[in-house]
């Protein structure tokens, strides 16, 4: 709610009529007179002070990027027990639980991030945009270890999005702000300072976070999901969590991690229609003010298209299609929605010159081995999709998995103790719904800092962690 302006309005008419020493009472024909407003003002203005001062580095990174956040309600169906026997007929009465978030725009046509617990087990997720507009919007990827979750809307025209900054640079004390959906009050600012980093939180024993950054900008119910910025408008964190019972203790995750979580989100999606072969990665480089972000090709995959293209080690990605590229997600973000065949314009800064090249990207089917050939050769097992409703009822946070139908007994896989018969429903950060999932993870070009490589099964019943030793 916005406060209503102060007037400051200053009344100069103060008139004595002087005689025999004392105040005289003037008659109503003078006063009238003497409280007459000039002819030459201007009736019902009044001249306020103005002051550039007013628009701080606050007021403009709002105006700038508030229409890059929305506001996230959601409705999950709760049903309530009957005490007594667990088979006491009628069934549990269902009841809807509302609830409320904040998510962050990352991209034009309608991808937005928020935090995993805002959007899980709901049934129905409502984005309310800042103009007001209202959209369905439909969960696209998960990442519940990193408690992040990517959705989509549908739109027909393009959406402003934020500018990813760095979290690697940050200093205690720095100016901060953050806008959310706090205790439903829609596109609330709150200010504070970076009070620590590297922060680790444990909200209970499912749940943990490392390296969080800390402030004491109020963080409220609804502000999950949200941005944490700096004073140039630029995305350094989104907004988890709060300490229960005390003042100014709010934490966020550091945008660097959000970003190699939603770059590997949307590589999957894309993957699944297009092959480029191209490795790249992000790097962070000392700058005029602070650190600078770019992204720099890793290397090809050899007769891809990304080799083809004339891609080389080292050039520095500046636009991908229609994206400037600023952090890993935009190379995605670029080549999203290109079908096989397709040439994408890139523009690449190589040897400090700028290059103009064109990626024609390949059906996913060809110049790579099947995913499960990859597999059987990294990792040394064969799997098949199950029922995601096996995976559920042991765990309701987990949306399916992959059979292990077969082991190699001298492999990587059998030596960190996978059997046949367990379930793959996790490998590193992201979820194992079909082959292609795990092939992801096994080509991903950080695979090497992936060590040791965490995985995820259930057996007998129950979730199990597991770490698989190098994989070539």
């Amino acid at each position: 709610m916005r406060l209503p302006r102060t007037w400051f309005v200053v009344l100069a008419c103060c008139s004595f009529i002087l005689g025999a020493g004392r105040p005289a009472l003037a008659s109503e024909k003078e006063t009238q007179a003497a409280l007459r407003v000039p002819e030459n003002r201007d009736l019902g203005k009044t001249v306020l002070f103005r002051s550039n001062n007013r628009k701080t580095p606050i007021v403009e990174l709002v105006q700038r990027v508030k229409g890059a956040v929305v506001n996230i309600h959601s409705e999950r169906t709760v049903h309530n027990a009957i005490a007594g026997d667990s088979f006491t007929m009628p069934p549990p009465t269902p009841n809807r639980v509302n609830g409320m978030g904040t998510g962050i725009i990352i991209d034009q046509r309608g991808y937005i991030i928020t935090n995993h617990h805002v959007i899980e087990d709901v049934s129905v997720i409502r984005i309310r945009m800042c103009d007001g507009s209202t959209q369905n919007a439909q969960v696209v990827a998960r990442c519940p270890e990193m408690d992040l979750a990517l959705l989509k809307i549908n739109v027909n025209h393009p959406l402003p999005v934020i500018t990813p900054g760095t979290a690697d640079d940050l200093m205690v004390g720095e100016t901060v702000a953050a806008i959310g959906n706090a205790f439903g009050y829609e596109h609330s600012v709150t200010v504070g300072v970076v009070s620590a980093t590297k922060r680790d939180v444990s909200l209970n024993k499912e749940m943990s976070y490392k390296s969080l950054i800390q402030t004491d900008a109020s963080i409220n119910p609804g502000n999950s999901g949200g941005p944490l910025l700096n004073v140039n408008g630029e995305l350094i964190g989104v907004n988890v969590a709060i300490r229960a019972g005390a003042q100014g203790i709010g934490f966020a995750i550091p945008v660097d991690n959000m970003i190699r979580v939603v770059e590997g989100m949307l590589r999957t999606r894309r993957q699944a229609s297009a092959y480029d072969g191209l490795h790249y990665r992000d790097r962070l480089e000392a700058g005029t003010d602070g650190l600078v972000r770019k992204v720099v090709v890793e290397g090809n995959e050899a007769n891809s298209p990304a080799s083809m293209a004339g891609l080389r080690k080292g050039d520095v990605l500046l636009k991908v299609g229609d994206v400037p590229v600023t952090c890993g997600y935009d190379v995605e973000r670029g080549l999203l929605d290109h079908n096989p065949g397709e040439l994408v314009p890139v523009v690449v800064r190589r040897q400090g010159k700028e290059q103009n090249l064109e990626l024609a990207l390949a059906s996913p089917d060809r110049s790579r081995p099947a995913p499960g050939e990859l597999v059987w050769a990294k990792l040394g097992v064969q799997l098949k999709a199950i029922d995601g409703d096996l995976v559920s009822r042991v765990n309701h946070q987990l949306h399916g998995g992959l059979e292990v139908t077969a082991v190699d007994e001298s492999s990587v896989a059998a030596k960190a103790g996978i059997r046949q018969g367990d379930i793959l429903v996790g490998l590193h950060n992201w979820e194992t719904l079909t082959v292609d999932n795990v092939a992801f993870v096994l080509s991903h070009p950080d695979l090497s800092h992936f060590t040791p490589l965490s995985f995820y099964i259930v057996r007998s019943g129950q979730v199990r962690r597991g770490f698989l030793g190098q994989v070539n």
